[in-house]
């Protein structure tokens, strides 16, 4: 026997906090009956769940590291019908995205239908790490690398502190290294920008405990392994914990 909001999380609903928000809503019901209560247990081998009228498919859980590549939506769906990360991925089950990656950016991306892993790894107060490596214009200075690590005032506000590496030289561009806690749109690409060094290209390499392979070309991808999903299973105890 499980708890309904975790089921619900592991089916995708939901996080298993928005989860509970349904439950109280009275939205959800097991065996025909509305269940309000947040403690309630159910089997998910022979329960039937409904939420707003329809039945839970029951789904395994399912995680998926793409390398997403160049002029590829971070979406389900486009209504300009562009290719979407989903377009990528051969699985039965239903996969969202976790968080997001511009049109033109290429990198690191999970995949899942782990409600409670998508909360934990995107919602703003658990300033999970996310690290990228830019090709930009110029060659940063000290100062310049300094203030990209202090906080760059942009239009949404001040940037939390950031880990910023000068990387090689090329000539009129350069590479960097930089490691930021939020999630903001565009904020890498503003963040050099309001720097005087605007980026050219941009690839992300790490979100929380999970690394880009190198051998992972641009477009493949693969399922995380069990270790790689205890530590994220490891991030949602915390917080939980922390809430």
């Amino acid at each position: 026997m499980e708890r309904l909001q975790k089921i619900m999380a592991q089916a995708g609903v939901a996080s298993r906090r928005k989860s509970e928000e349904i439950i109280k809503e009275g939205r959800v019901e097991v065996n025909g009956e509305v269940v309000t209560q947040l403690g309630a247990k159910v089997d998910p081998s022979q329960d039937k769940i409904k939420v707003d009228g329809e039945e839970l498919e029951l789904e395994k859980a399912v995680y998926i590291l793409l390398n997403k590549p160049k002029d590829v939506i971070t979406t389900v769906d486009d209504p300009q019908g562009r290719k979407t990360v989903v377009d990528m991925i051969d699985v039965k089950q239903r996969i969202y995205p976790v968080g997001r990656l511009d049109y033109d950016t290429e990198g690191l991306l999970l995949l899942t239908n782990d409600g409670d892993v998508t909360y934990a790894l995107t919602h703003p107060s658990h300033q999970v790490g996310k690290k990228y490596i830019a090709t930009v214009e110029g060659t940063p200075s000290e100062n310049a690398l300094e203030r990209l690590e202090a906080g760059v005032e942009l239009a949404d506000g001040l940037t939390a502190p950031a880990q910023a590496d000068l990387v090689v030289e090329m000539g009129t561009q350069s590479i960097l290294s930089l490691e930021v806690h939020e999630g903001r749109k565009h904020q890498v690409k503003r963040m050099c920008e309001k720097v005087g060094h605007p980026v050219k290209e941009l690839k992300r390499i790490k979100v929380g405990p999970l690394n880009l392979d190198e051998e992972l070309k641009p477009g493949e991808y693969r399922h995380l392994t069990a270790e790689e999903v205890a530590k994220l299973q490891e991030i949602v105890k915390q917080v939980k914990e922390n809430e």
